[in-house]
């Protein structure tokens, strides 16, 4: 099993969201957060007094699902959540040793 921890424009939630359950993937984890990147956040203006931002508002999603459907869950992310534009996000995965569903007790691929 593979955990997928995508963090994301917030505006493009709702297209990766939907890609991803059109692929069958079931099950995800939402988080708004904020950090920054090579951008180092940006500068805005109020009432004539310049500011730095330095964390950026993101989304992350986490999704863990079975090894074989990695592949085309990082290429629908990664197709859905891109603008071209500085500031699109990462997308990071790691191995996933054990899931038990609490509710009934079942471990492994059948958890998810």
């Amino acid at each position: 099993m593979k955990k997928i921890e995508a963090i994301i424009k917030p505006f493009k939630l709702d297209e990766v969201k939907e890609a991803l359950m059109s692929a069958g993937i079931q099950g995800m984890t939402v988080s708004e957060v904020k950090g920054f990147g090579r951008q180092r956040g940006h500068k805005e203006v109020f009432r004539g007094a310049e500011y730095q931002i330095d964390f950026v508002p993101k989304v992350k999603i986490e999704v863990v699902m079975d090894s074989s459907v990695l592949p085309q869950a990082l290429a629908l992310i990664e197709e859905k959540a891109k603008t071209g534009s500085i500031g699109d996000g990462k997308i990071f995965v790691s191995a996933v040793e054990q899931a038990i569903r609490i509710r009934t007790g079942e471990n492994g691929k059948d958890a998810l």
